[in-house]
């Protein structure tokens, strides 16, 4: 019996089919929106139809590949009714709370700091703040001689 090579069949396209069908599985097995627990799998089904002198047969050759759906995602809305106007409304919210404020909300300053040296201390002018302390470490074992 002859010996036939897959990826010679179908001049090359089954191989061709193949290696499509392999990188849309690894594409899959990468991709962070799938299950990692889903198996993926790659099928080859060849179907044969012969004639009725049996000297003949037609051989129908698919690929096809089992991937991963992709995963839902999931949000969250704040619901309710503005009771002064009677309105019902829906918002979405990510990681915070209706309402609650975030430090990107808070502009910060453009202008530099000024900043004066006051009992050794590096102080901001304008609030007040202590930037720096001086070093004023006293080793007591020394002063105690």
């Amino acid at each position: 019996m002859n010996k036939v090579e897959l990826k010679d069949l179908v001049g090359g396209a089954l191989q061709e089919k193949f290696s499509k069908a392999f990188e849309k599985v690894i594409e899959n097995l990468q991709d962070q929106n799938t299950s990692f627990k889903v198996k993926r799998g790659i099928t080859i089904k060849m179907s044969f139809v012969q004639n009725e002198a049996r000297d003949d047969v037609s051989v129908m050759v698919d690929v096809s590949e089992k991937l991963a759906p992709q995963a839902g995602m999931k949000t969250s809305f704040s619901i309710g009714k503005d009771l002064k106007t009677g309105e019902i409304y829906a918002e979405e919210y990510g990681k915070q709370i209706k309402g609650q404020m975030s430090l990107s909300d808070f502009e910060t300053a453009s202008e530099p700091v000024k900043v004066q040296k006051i009992d050794g201390d590096v102080v901001d002018t304008e609030t007040g703040e202590i930037i720096e302390h001086a070093n004023n470490v006293v080793d007591l074992r020394k002063a105690a001689l």
